[in-house]
């Protein structure tokens, strides 16, 4: 009997999470194993199982094509995040029904691709003895011990394209323009995509921001008659001794983020009186297509799981490192979220250019 592996997808979706499979199936059948893939999400690893085999002939169609075709989840028995991202054991009976219906199918070892919360399930699943390896997934590139995860670069673009179309309206009517975007306690998704999309002020959860400094940075473009302005907001925004903005809270209690976009955008013109329209990006940041960025990423990513399988090398996580891809203990990768550097160079570079982060 062939060896197999299976794998399984968690979490929000993110584009690149059917190239990894490809990949994955890819590089076990030049091995000679077959690939059970588990159907939505780690809730399809227990009673009754649902799974399903993958055949590599299907993966051609997979390398361009979003989302994923083994279906995901970020709720259910398996959620390990609660409130604002704090940390949920798994139940004990959860996980060994899990287990052993890994064993029961025969299975060498389980690839797991996922963000924080899906990976902690997978650390979770290791400390009681299943062979695991990781794969950092997630549009908010918050995952530590990899320079990237996958899927951000492709949100990031999203993200730059609507800053672009903003500029032309927001120039032509005079207005400020606020565009929300995903990347919860972190703030890479704005960051970079206002730097690359020319925004005149970023909001991100790591530097909590004051309404005089915004208003100053839009008075200041005025007084040079420049009169539009372009904000860009993360989700996890807050003013200075405020709280996070929610729109709700899920099954298991974690908030769902989202709304701040539109209180800043009131804030705004309440006080210069300038007409101020807000826009929330959305899941339209999680879909379609991956980048060329993430397509060779994702497939340098499933490649290395399969090699850290063949070497028997679990309880890891494949990153991008400096020196290429590599395993990392996952345990490391999940211990703390990676969030922008208040004083870093990245935030140097926005403030040299006159990009104001709320808080100056």
């Amino acid at each position: 009997m062939a060896e197999r592996i299976g794998i399984v997808t968690g979490g929000g979706d993110s584009p690149g999470l059917n190239t990894v499979i490809r990949a994955v199936v890819k590089a076990a059948t030049r091995r000679g194993w077959e690939t059970i893939g588990f159907l939505g999400g780690y809730e399809g690893m227990l009673n009754p199982v649902q799974s399903r085999p993958l055949d590599y002939r299907e993966m051609d169609s997979l390398l361009f094509r979003g989302g994923t075709i083994l279906g995901t989840s970020n709720r259910g028995r398996f959620s390990a995040k609660v409130g604002h991202g704090e940390v949920r054991r798994v139940p004990e009976g959860i996980l060994e029904e899990a287990y052993t219906n890994f064993k029961q199918l025969g299975l060498r070892a389980l690839v797991c691709i996922g963000g924080d919360g899906s990976l902690t399930i997978a650390q979770q699943l290791f400390e009681i003895g299943m062979p695991v390896v990781g794969i950092p997934k997630t549009i908010d590139n918050d995952l530590d011990a990899t320079i990237m995860t996958f899927g951000f670069e492709t949100a990031v673009n999203c993200a730059v394209d609507a800053l672009d179309r903003l500029h032309t309206t927001a120039e032509s009517h005079d207005r400020v323009m606020v565009l929300e975007v995903m990347g919860r306690y972190a703030g890479w998704i704005a960051t970079a995509a206002g730097l690359a999309g020319g925004a005149d002020v970023i909001l991100i959860p790591e530097i909590p921001f004051d309404y005089p400094s915004i208003i100053a940075r839009i008075e200041e473009r005025e007084s040079i008659d420049k009169h539009f302005t372009i904000v860009i907001v993360a989700e996890g925004a807050r003013e200075r001794e405020g709280d996070y903005v929610a729109s709700s809270s899920s099954e298991t209690g974690e908030a769902r983020l989202g709304g701040i976009g539109h209180v800043v955008a009131n804030e705004i013109q309440t006080r210069t009186g300038k007409e101020t329209r807000a826009v929330v990006l959305g899941h339209l940041q999680r879909g379609g297509s991956p980048s060329a960025w993430d397509r060779q990423l994702c497939t340098r990513f499933g490649v290395s799981a399969v090699e850290q399988i063949a070497d028997e090398n679990y309880g890891v996580m494949v990153a991008l490192t400096p020196s290429g891809i590599a395993p990392v203990e996952l345990v490391d990768a999940v211990d703390k979220i990676r969030t922008v550097p208040p004083d870093g160079e990245i935030v140097r570079v926005g403030r040299a250019l006159g990009i104001s982060f709320g808080s100056e």
